[in-house]
């Protein structure tokens, strides 16, 4: 479908230039923040913008945010982190191993991070702890309560608890988990897999999810603001899953938004409604709103800049993202 017919808001959109390829935008308060593979990170502030150097002489692979700070890995080792004053502090380094995942507690300041085998998980008083997972891990995730972590890894997902003493308990399903993600009510888990499938578990009996057709691997999942729904990239348009019942969409069929001829890259649910912001591969950015299956643009297809970031702000007024190019913006969305 021609982005011609969609209803635009592309005129509320900012620019903001990031330097280099965005893997990850967030907020940080009232603040937009770019984090680059170049290793900087921009604070897009109204009427200032501040560039820091979270890591100098290195690549920035992975970042992940809470509302406070993003945190980054770098292709050296290196963990840092970046608050909307611009501070940047180090918070750890496993020297010279590439850092594969980072993630953020959504409350407090506890982050964890993994290379190779290796996960570590730090509270928010510093102390660091460790664990060595079956094979490579693949994605983290903290629990959206108390100091609880899921890992990915090949052949399943590990739940740890890093104060605890106990083994990490294992879910299994065979096949190679790429990333994690838990739900708001923390009742599910669900991965993305080499297989171009996502598989999930319901965290109190283990029973399995199976969620296949898509022609591509999903690396973008969003979970509605009411928990009910799963938003995930990988198709050539959002699929969205649905987890009203107690056994997740066992037996029922996705949704889909924003059908182009483009994959999706990226999803992010509006913080509040069922409005989901669609990020594809072709540079285009749609917004769809579920209850009535309206479009509306925010950005025209651009060769070469594919969308790789995308992040509501806390009430869903505005909207950062970034591309593969370095290309980056803000959407205002117009005042009721």
């Amino acid at each position: 479908m021609s982005t011609t017919s969609f209803p635009s808001l592309s005129e509320q959109v900012t620019p903001v230039a990031a330097g280099s390829h965005v893997v990850a935008c967030s907020w940080l308060g009232r603040t937009p923040v770019f984090a680059s593979s170049d290793g900087t990170a921009v604070l897009a502030g109204i009427g200032e913008e501040k560039r820091g150097t979270l890591f100098e002489d290195a690549g920035l692979l992975t970042a992940a945010s809470s509302r406070t700070m993003l945190v980054a890995g770098s292709d050296d080792g290196r963990i840092a982190a970046i608050g909307a004053d611009g501070g940047i502090a180090a918070l750890g380094e496993i020297r010279g191993k590439w850092i594969d995942a980072v993630a953020v507690a959504p409350t407090g300041g506890a982050v964890a991070w993994s290379a190779g085998k290796s996960v570590h998980a730090r509270d928010d008083k510093g102390v660091v702890r460790s664990w060595t997972a079956p094979s490579s891990v693949r994605g983290l995730a903290f629990f959206p309560k108390g100091y609880r972590l899921a890992i990915s890894h090949y052949n399943g997902v590990s739940l740890w608890f890093p104060n605890a003493s106990a083994a990490p308990e294992f879910y299994e399903w065979k096949g190679s988990h790429i990333d994690v993600t838990v739900s708001p009510d923390a009742r599910f888990i669900v991965t993305s897999m080499q297989e171009n499938t996502l598989h999930g578990w319901t965290v109190a009996d283990k029973k399995h999810m199976r969620m296949s057709g898509y022609p591509s691997k999903t690396r973008s999942f969003s979970w509605s603001h009411d928990g009910n729904w799963l938003a995930t990239s990988g198709a050539d348009a959002a699929i969205i899953w649905p987890f009203q019942a107690k056994d997740g969409p066992m037996g029922k069929a996705p949704r889909e938004c924003g059908i182009r001829h483009a994959k999706v890259s990226r999803v992010a649910f509006h913080p509040k409604a069922l409005v989901l912001a669609i990020g594809y591969e072709d540079g285009c950015i749609l917004l769809c709103r579920l209850t009535d299956a309206s479009e509306i643009l925010v950005r025209r297809s651009v060769e070469g800049s594919g969308i790789t970031a995308i992040a509501w702000d806390a009430t869903g007024a505005q909207l950062a993202f970034g591309a593969e190019d370095g290309a980056a913006g803000i959407l205002t969305l117009p005042a009721a």
